[in-house]
């Protein structure tokens, strides 16, 4: 009994290595590829800020190697964006024997659907939040405070910011995948709508920088992706299954026999 519940955890543990190699594989692969184009990738990184800048302001390093570990996070930070199709599919077909097979089926669109959220909130706040934020955040300076911002300090901004646009633009793909296998349901969501904008606020107050502009900015798309979970939990939620319950709990009842009078 002992060696039988052995062998199936240690080819659990070996499994898990195996695809925690694949993973980063898939990162040195893509670290290495990005470190080839590390300045040009900065650059793109540092656009939204150098847009808002004023004519002859830069950014700065303030110790020597600050300016070659920024540009090995840079080739990192694209590594791992580069490899997260990768590490998303593994991820998925690690919990995949714990699933049922209609669930499985489920594996594939999601580690695409994964993605294209995780890109597109990236791709948000690379487009959206960053111009607008740092365009207010400049407009503090004056012709006695000018703006000295730091490759360093720039990159931890940004990846954080990126990072956790990424994260929470997977949302509406969390809440529908419950509200599939039934976790959740449409009027579960809808009741509890008030302290969801609740934890929105408090949670964009714990990710983003302490400012209020760049956590009203997290929270309301927040908001709107909340409203399309539950649309998507109403498309795709487990309906018909909850139904078939349903009836059958009540065809239970209608056949019990009546109880029997006392004499």
């Amino acid at each position: 009994m002992d060696q039988d519940d052995k062998i199936p955890f240690t080819a659990h543990l070996e499994e898990l290595r195996s695809r925690l190699i694949t993973c980063a594989v898939a990162v040195g692969v893509g670290f290495l590829i990005s470190y080839g184009f590390r300045k040009q990738l900065f650059d793109i990184l540092v656009a939204p800020l150098t847009a808002a800048m004023q004519t002859g302001d830069t950014l700065i390093y303030t110790n020597l190697p600050e300016a070659f570990f920024t540009f090995l996070k840079v080739a990192l930070i694209s590594g791992l964006m580069v490899a997260s199709p990768v590490i998303i599919y593994q991820f998925w077909m690690f919990v995949a024997p714990g699933l049922y097979d209609k669930e499985k089926r489920l594996l594939a669109p999601i580690v695409l659907l994964s993605s294209f959220f995780f890109i597109g909130g990236a791709l948000f706040g690379y487009f959206v939040v960053f111009p607008w934020g740092f365009k207010f955040f400049l407009g503090f300076a004056t012709e006695t405070i000018r703006p000295m911002p730091s490759m360093k300090e720039y990159l931890a901004f940004s990846s954080k910011l990126l990072l956790a646009f990424g994260l929470v633009f997977e949302l509406p793909l969390v809440l529908t995948f419950m509200a599939r296998l039934g976790l959740v349901t449409v009027p579960f969501l809808k009741k509890n709508r008030k302290y969801a904008v609740l934890l929105f606020f408090a949670g964009a107050a714990i990710i983003t920088p302490p400012d209020v502009v760049t956590q009203i900015m997290m929270a309301l798309p927040l908001m709107l992706l909340y409203e399309i979970s539950i649309l998507g939990a109403k498309i795709f939620g487990k309906k018909a299954e909850a139904a078939a319950d349903d009836a059958g709990m009540a065809d239970t009842d209608t056949t019990a026999p009546p109880p029997e009078k006392s004499a």
